[in-house]
């Protein structure tokens, strides 16, 4: 394939998996909108992130083998369409209940964009070229994270809440068009059959996991149903990884795990995930409950972290050391994180913006690499299963980070405001309404134990960087001297 069509495929990836990131934070600016217009509590802003992840990472795994085995082109257009229907329906939705229906649909369409769009380029480019490819794919993804809250922001300024979702839907059309004109069909194992009871225990452990985790939140760590919840979630993770040993078409193929490159990558991919998803659940907040900001005003708070985005995924390009650069990137998102820690309801915006900073060029700084060093392990007929299931892993961690950073927020505003009325510790916006000084001090108090939790997890994936991760990613571990003899169509 020429290098120029292959770079106009990679630019309509890139826009495809862009939609599918704006989407996914543009959603943080509207809560405080939310809990006021839809009398939403902090439970159920909680889900309306929540959900839309968790049904992304259940049927991640799915969605992959189903594009090697279909045909990815087609699977990415239809996905389009329905992320497009499934955003009028959150536009329109009157409820709580409607909205998280809807974002759960939403998800299902992402899941099967955001796989088979890394399958693709796993099959375009070489491994001499992939790393490239990979850094604009990643930062596409990445670039939602500080776009979604700046655009989400002017369009709550200009229109109602709604608006946030009906921006997905030019966006759709656009990659739509792009991806039927420059991107090639290609196909994976086309044998591989389908795996319905991996499917269902999968999607119930990690329905119930979240579940227990949020509820935690709500009742508190040590009360017995969260604790009960979270028991049976593990249950059933384990029972799915006992069935995956002995089915005959497993959803996952446990083989992937035998390359180091892949096991590593995709673990340490998941932490930028749950420490980043986690600070933008507590920072709009932040800026519009407790210091006052308008929606716009907080888009352009969070603008910072663009810039340290871009210029970690490009520091991450000149360093050929993954280890290196994984371990520097996931360090530099702790430092960050403890230094939003030490902020309190009245800390000033420069203190924000130098550590919101330090927090994206941190990011920018691993994924890139952890993401290459997991998929250039890949063989072209396995890139769409094990696409599915870093992505799996990734969405993961960010429905961890919400569920468990949201939580920790929620206890300690809770705790902080425990002799005030019911309705002001239901959600900092109440809490405002009621007595802004002790709700803003109570909501300062629980983002900082949030952030001191996402801090540790970027501590704990630095030294796991340092010890575990190769130094460069290899040529593909995983070929056809595995179970998977099936030859790959690379391109159609």
């Amino acid at each position: 394939m020429a290098s120029s069509r292959k770079r106009w495929a990679l630019a309509a990836l890139a826009l495809t998996t862009l939609t599918v990131g704006l989407d996914g934070t543009v959603l943080s600016v509207a809560l405080p909108t939310l809990a006021a217009d839809l009398g939403a509590t902090t439970s159920d802003l909680q889900w309306f992130t929540t959900v839309y992840l968790l049904v992304l990472a259940a049927a991640l795994l799915p969605a992959g083998m189903l594009g090697d085995r279909f045909g990815r082109k087609r699977l990415l257009l239809m996905a389009l369409g329905l992320f497009g229907a499934a955003s009028v329906c959150c536009a329109y939705a009157t409820s709580s209940g409607q909205l998280v229906l809807a974002r759960a649909v939403l998800g299902l369409g992402a899941a099967v964009l955001m796989p088979l769009t890394s399958a693709v380029l796993t099959v375009l480019f070489e491994a001499g070229e992939r790393a490239r490819a990979l850094s604009v794919w990643v930062t596409a993804s990445a670039l939602g994270i500080p776009l979604g809250p700046l655009v989400g922001g002017w369009l709550l300024d200009n229109f109602w809440w709604g608006s946030v979702f009906l921006i997905n839907v030019p966006m759709v059309l656009l990659a739509g068009i792009a991806v039927a004109l420059l991107v090639p069909e290609s196909h994976g194992d086309r044998t591989r059959r389908f795996d319905p009871v991996g499917v269902l225990l999968s999607a119930a452990g990690l329905v119930t996991l979240t579940y227990g985790i949020i509820d935690a939140g709500e009742r508190g760590w040590t009360a017995a149903r969260p604790l009960t919840l979270v028991a049976a979630a593990v249950t059933l993770l384990v029972v799915f990884a006992a069935w995956q040993r002995r089915a005959a078409a497993p959803l996952v193929d446990l083989a992937l795990f035998s390359s180091r490159g892949f096991t590593w990558g995709a673990i340490l991919a998941m932490v930028p995930n749950i420490a980043m998803f986690g600070l933008l659940f507590s920072l709009p907040q932040l800026f519009q409950a407790v210091q006052g900001a308008d929606a716009l005003g907080t888009g352009l708070r969070l603008l910072p972290v663009i810039g340290g985005l871009m210029a970690g995924a490009r520091v991450a390009g000149r360093i050929p050391n993954a280890r290196r650069a994984v371990t520097a990137g996931l360090a530099v998102m702790a430092v960050a994180l403890l230094a939003g820690a030490a902020a309190d309801a009245h800390t000033g915006y420069g203190w924000i913006a130098a550590w919101i900073t330090a927090a994206g060029f941190g990011m920018g700084l691993a994924m890139p690499p952890a993401m290459n060093a997991a998929l250039g392990a890949l063989s072209p007929e396995r890139s769409g299963v094990g696409s599915g299931l870093i992505q799996a892993m990734r969405q993961v961690g960010g429905a961890v980070g919400v569920a468990v950073l949201g939580a920790e927020l929620n206890d300690g505003y809770r705790s902080a405001l425990s002799g005030a009325p019911a309705a002001a510790r239901e959600s900092v916006s109440a809490g405002v309404a009621w007595a802004k000084g002790p709700a803003q001090d109570a909501f300062a108090q629980g983002m900082t134990r949030s952030l001191l939790v996402a801090a540790g997890f970027a501590a704990a994936g630095a030294v796991l960087a340092a010890v575990a991760l190769p130094r460069v990613p290899k040529t593909p571990e995983l070929a056809e001297s595995q179970h998977d003899h099936i030859p790959a169509e690379r391109v159609a």
